[in-house]
């Protein structure tokens, strides 16, 4: 995972689909198909290489769910949902979901591994080679006015500007790679975090299996819950 830029300030929104290159800013949130001067941002530096995604619930017609700014791949983010769920939340899926849609004001500059605790000490090793840094949720978020921003949901109508969707169903997380395809595979909620991921969006087809390979070995894992880790402060 590399190092995260800092925070220069506040910017207005700017609608654009840069995919893949230096950004300028963060993507415009859209909680549906509305394009007014309510899109949202927050403050990044215009060197910003994120992978931006969505983490969502499913809904009567879609999903609806929170930003995420940083590393958004499915190689960062399916291995640490899956850990969250094993472990943290205990199977909860509902808790999961409050605690990461929610209780958010506005989304998401990157989820951390707070999400690992409760987590056995080798697989929080395996997952992360012992780097510890917390969550972040975004701050200081400014209408294109200036005025503060109001509380908005992403759903499926909103996503131009996002790489990938992660939806969590009660069987798995369905795994969406936007600039692809509308739907995408479920990974099963039981499925080893430890597991190969494939970050490649062309690979993630509604319509297969997900691109996952086990682990080679995977020897049980201890129940024994891992005290986290002092963390380090977030990194930039």
């Amino acid at each position: 995972m590399g190092a995260r830029p800092a925070d220069p300030g506040q910017h207005p929104a700017e609608g654009h689909r840069a995919h893949g290159a230096a950004r300028p800013h963060a993507v415009a949130h859209r909680g549906s198909a509305d394009t007014s001067p309510r899109a949202l941002t927050a403050p990044f530096q215009e060197t910003d290489l994120s992978t931006r995604s969505v983490i969502a619930r499913p809904t009567a017609d879609g999903y609806a769910g929170m930003y995420v700014h940083f590393d958004g791949y499915p190689d960062n983010k399916l291995p640490l949902l899956l850990a969250a769920f094993q472990y943290r939340f205990a199977g909860d899926l509902e808790a999961m979901a409050r605690h990461l849609i929610d209780d958010v004001e506005h989304g998401w500059e990157e989820l951390g591994t707070d999400l690992l605790d409760g987590a056995p000490a080798a697989l929080r090793r395996s997952l992360t080679g012992g780097d510890e840094y917390p969550s972040r949720q975004m701050t200081n978020v400014i209408c294109s006015d200036g005025s503060p921003a109001e509380r908005e949901l992403i759903t499926q109508d909103g996503t131009d500007d996002l790489e990938w969707a992660y939806v969590l169903r009660p069987h798995g997380i369905e795994v969406i790679a936007l600039q692809e395809y509308d739907r995408g595979p479920v990974v099963a909620w039981d499925t080893d975090p430890r597991s190969r991921v494939t970050a490649n969006p062309s690979a993630w087809h509604p319509d297969t299996p997900a691109p996952l390979v086990a682990p080679r070995t995977a020897p049980r894992l201890s129940t024994t819950a891992s005290a986290p880790a002092p963390r380090k402060a977030a990194r930039r």
